[in-house]
């Protein structure tokens, strides 16, 4: 990205009818890619406008694949002829150097050549036939009409077909220029083999190569990132004789600018502002060597041809001095210190702009108010559009563009969209990067109705919405669970004209990160654009995605199967991502058979050799792990901490000490540091192994390691003391802990578990008391500690009120809070047939059992009020229950002294012809002694005595001890 030319990469603006240069290489691009004049006072104006990233056609915008975009005319500026620069360049060549043809312009706009050049060029796009199309013209073509048919060749083979056919005319002369024009074409294509044949033609032909050819080469080697072979050139240039001329200077500044080597291009412009060219520190051998014939071998070679060349017209050139005279070469400069931090030096060459009477243009402003503003100047960024316009340079949709930029960056959303309304105001338009920034800053803030009144603006324009904003809007309305409006949206910009594979990637993607795979597949395999038809491997990648994140692994394999048929590829990524899925899916065989697969086109990554030997650990399937771990170093990977913790603490919650201990000697001779996680599984090796020693020393490693022990390795090693009754050392641990505010639940817990097991009791309460206000209940574990420390110690309330606390927080009590419950029934007075019922129906998991015994816990420790609550679930209309639940319901409704719906509830056990069992009766007889129905009633008292006898003998009651036991019990609470 330009410094300058907005915050999000963006090639191929909107033409400017002026002259006004829009980029960087505005004032020499053309030059260097042609490698002739086409600048002088006379049609400067008119022929400056040859901008390589802009596209002509409407349809033809980059970031806009068969996605319609229309640019609104532009407000006219003025602008003085006096404030251009041009610079002339002198040909070289056979020929006679003349003007080229210009094109016809008419209100500042160009409508194409004159002559019988537009009915050639149109030809030769709509034909394919080159040579018979051009053998129409054969003899009446001029030198310059030539030139003009061979630059307008967008496609490099064409190119190389007229080129051929007019060395085929008997009177053609090779001239630099055509050589230059064939040169640039095959450079952009990125063509080497082509383009080394024609330079060795060139040099058969004697024509020998300018500033303008090597410039050239410079650009298209460097836009390749072939940063060194383009510098060779340039030392190729030197030992011709040739020196860098100012725009050649400034291509090679460019380039090594967009590499990132800012301290090399600040030393090259300085070396060259003195009249030398020092690349003496260039590196030959890391240049890439790895074709039959490399690039490096073809210029090393070239060089070693002209090393013995007269390279005196440079010797006479050295040690002058000279300053940069062209607008463009300072405005490199600025970007160049911009980028490298070097603010005084920006500062300083915006300043020598200014005292040498240099042309300050739109885009050093731009570049200047970007550097300020992205090093939180805003202020000053702001002061230098006031200068800007007060020397007549109007800022252009780009300067704007900037500040929405830097001022969304900054987090002042208010004043990035105040600038985005300015571009309107101030009679420009919006151009496709305001879209996507505006887009970008309103999606990220949610800002829904702002977002529909730019698609609005945006439409109102007769634009689009491009491929890149799409995804950004589309995940916003995904994440707001507006998933109809994302379609819609989706649907309409497809009728536009269809998306490339990235972008429809990055819409599965929006819908893969929410789990919602149906809407995914319907994007994955709805309808393209007739031109793309096949997916790309990305697409595949994150449909894979979507289908693991929903746990649809059998939909994974399959879609990975049916890639090769559709002619794509799986990548290291769809392994990878199969393999994770699949092993966090404990689908650890399948997994380890994409492993294999894998290894015959890729060298699985060392995290990927993990995640299946993790998924074996936790399985419990040490063999198979320890058998990945070896295929893992046949296959020459390393394996990290990570590898040797999964192994190490596989082995020390199974409790095989020895195997733990020897993958940590591995690990060590290995060379791999042993981290937090690994001492602390050897912690936990050494508590299987009852070595409290050994855990000691290892603990006191930890401390040694940079920050100390974590929360994990403490809590081990508290939990060690707990179980070994070191009450004192536990405490201490806690005690640090709590000092540094990094005590959670489970050290809280585990000192509870301390001290309940030594009897303390009384210290066990006070540290649960703290526990509770300190809002560290987050889990089953630790609910369960406090509850059983309250139980031993009868404060069962407390037991009930944590209970109800569990349950609002959504936790399910899992197996040790029912065993806790049970302790809590049995102190809380539940008489033991009751117990036991319970227990058994919970064990056998009949319906509504656990309910029942929270419902009963609720009743014996008093908590009526929950306990009702609770009941009501049990006793909703239309439920067919167990005896044990109606039980729990009389009680409950007993206790609590409502009477009239207990009896309710025995009347309907009876309606459903479930016989009452001993449980029953004893929380009728409950019931009737709460009510005062008994006293004086003996009549009643037989009746119910009656009916338990004969209830008694009809289950024939084997133990007739209890049995006696429970009816004296009964006569008991009957007579009073």
């Amino acid at each position: 990205m330009e410094i300058g030319q907005g915050v999000i990469p963006f090639k191929g603006q909107p033409i400017s009818s002026k002259c006004k240069p829009q980029n960087l290489n505005s004032h020499f691009n053309s030059r260097v890619f042609l490698g002739f004049n086409l600048y002088t006072p006379k049609h400067s104006c008119t022929q400056r406008q040859i901008f390589k990233s802009q596209p002509s056609s409407k349809t033809d915008h980059p970031l806009h694949r068969n996605v319609k975009i229309l640019q609104p005319h532009k407000k006219k500026t003025q602008e003085n002829n006096k404030d251009r620069v041009f610079v002339g360049f002198k040909l070289q060549c056979h020929s006679k150097a003349e003007a080229l043809p210009s094109r016809t312009v008419i209100n500042g706009k160009k409508k194409g050549y004159g002559g019988i050049l537009p009915s050639i060029l149109r030809s030769l796009r709509t034909e394919s036939d080159v040579e018979k199309t051009l053998d129409l013209y054969y003899g009446k073509l001029s030198p310059k009409e030539q030139t003009v048919i061979l630059k307008e060749q967008s496609n490099w083979e064409k190119a190389l077909r007229v080129f051929e056919w007019m060395k085929s005319q008997k009177d053609y002369v090779p001239n630099v220029i055509h050589y230059n024009v064939i040169l640039r074409a095959l450079g952009r294509a990125k063509k080497w083999d082509e383009l080394r044949i024609c330079w060795f033609e060139m040099a058969k032909n004697s024509v020998f190569p300018t500033n303008n050819t090597y410039g050239m080469l410079v650009d298209v080697y460097g836009k390749a990132g072939l940063v060194k072979e383009a510098l060779l050139w340039i030392k190729h240039m030197k030992l011709r004789g040739i020196f860098p001329d100012e725009v050649t200077m400034n291509t090679v500044v460019k380039v090594l600018k967009d590499a990132g080597e800012y301290d090399r291009a600040d030393r090259f412009y300085k070396d060259w502002c003195i009249g030398k060219i020092e690349l003496d520190d260039l590196d030959f051998e890391s240049i890439d060597d790895s074709e039959p014939f490399s690039l490096k071998q073809f210029l090393l070679t070239e060089l070693f041809r002209t090393g013995g060349r007269n390279p005196s017209r440079v010797s006479e050139i050295e040690n002058i001095g000279r300053k940069p005279r062209m607008t463009a070469t300072y405005n490199t400069l600025i970007d160049l210190y911009g980028k490298a931090g070097r603010l005084k030096d920006a500062a300083n060459v915006f300043n020598e702009m200014l005292k040498s009477g240099v042309t300050l243009d739109a885009f050093t402003f731009n570049t200047m108010i970007f550097i300020c503003g992205s090093h939180g100047n805003l202020e000053e960024a702001e002061a230098l559009l006031n200068k800007m316009e007060e020397r007549g340079i109007s800022p252009d949709t780009k300067t704007y563009n900037i500040f929405l930029s830097l001022y969304a960056n900054a987090g002042k959303i208010d004043r990035a969209l105040q600038w985005y309304k300015k571009i309107r105001g101030t009679g420009l338009f919006p151009d496709a990067v305001t879209c996507r920034a505006i887009i970008q800053i309103l999606c990220k803030q949610n800002m829904l109705k702002e977002v529909e009144d730019v698609i609005s603006e945006i439409e109102s324009l007769g634009m689009y919405i491009d491929e890149h904003s799409l995804p950004v809007i589309m995940r916003m309305y995904i994440n707001e669970g507006l998933i109809d409006r994302a379609k819609m949206l989706f649907e309409k910009c497809q009728l536009n004209g269809g998306f490339s594979s990235p972008a429809y990637a990055a819409i599965i993607d929006a819908y893969a990160d929410k789990g919602l795979w149906v809407e995914a597949e319907g994007v994955f395999f709805g309808r393209r654009d007739k031109f793309i038809q096949k997916k790309a491997i990305v697409e595949y990648n994150v449909m894979i995605k979507a289908y693991g994140i929903a746990k649809l692994y059998d939909k994974a394999f399959s879609l990975f199967k049916g890639m090769k048929g559709q002619g794509t590829w799986p990548d290291e990524c769809t392994y990878n991502s199969l393999i994770q899925m699949f092993s966090g899916g404990d689908l650890v065989d399948q997994a380890k058979e994409l492993l294999a697969e894998m290894q015959v086109r890729f060298k699985p990554s060392c995290s990927t050799f993990s995640a299946v030997i993790a998924s074996y650990v936790r399985m419990s399937r040490l063999s198979d792990a320890v058998d990945v771990f070896g295929e893992m170093s046949k296959a020459g990977v390393k394996p990290n901490e990570v590898v040797y913790g999964s192994l190490i603490d596989g082995f020390a919650e199974a409790g095989k000490f020895e195997e733990a201990m020897h993958y940590f000697h591995v690990m060590n001779d290995s060379g791999s540091q042993a981290n937090q996680i690994i001492l602390t599984s050897m912690i936990k090796a050494f508590s299987k192994l009852g070595s409290v020693e050994g855990a000691k020393k290892l603990f006191e490693q930890i401390k040694n390691l940079h920050g100390g022990p974590d929360i994990i390795a403490s809590n081990s090693m508290l939990n060690l003391y707990a179980d070994f009754g070191m009450v004192s050392e536990a405490k201490m641990i806690f005690d640090h802990l709590r000092e540094k505010v990094q005590a959670d639940g489970v050290t809280f817990a585990t000192l509870i578990y301390a001290y309940k097991n030594m009897g303390m009791l009384e210290e066990a309460i006070e540290i649960a008391e703290e526990m509770k206000q300190s809002g560290l209940l987050r889990d089953c574990v630790t609910f369960n500690k406090v509850m059983a420390c309250y139980a031993t110690n009868g404060q069962l309330v407390e037991c009930g009120e944590l209970l109800n606390e569990m349950i609002n927080q959504k936790l399910l009590p899992d197996g040790g809070t029912f065993k806790v419950l049970f302790t809590i029934l049995k102190k809380g007075g539940f008489s033991a047939e009751a117990v036991r019922q319970l227990e058994l129906s919970y064990r056998e998991g009949k319906p509504y059992a656990r309910q029942a015994v929270i419902t009963s816990v609720y009743s014996a420790v008093g908590l009526h009020a929950y306990a009702i609550e609770s009941c009501h679930i049990i006793t909703q209309p239309g439920l067919r229950l167990h005896p044990f639940a109606y039980n729990v319901a009389i009680y409950v409704y007993g206790a609590s002294g409502q009477i009239d719906e207990a009896l309710k509830i025995f009347m309907r056990m009876q309606d459903e012809g479930l016989e009452p069992d001993i449980v029953t009766f004893v929380n009728l007889v409950g019931c009737y002694g709460k009510a005062g129905m008994i006293e004086g009633r003996y009549d009643l008292a037989d009746l119910v005595s009656q009916e338990m006898k004969l209830d008694l003998e009809m289950k024939h009651v084997t133990d007739s001890e209890s049995e006696v036991a429970f009816l004296i019990r009964c006569y008991i609470i009957l007579i009073g």
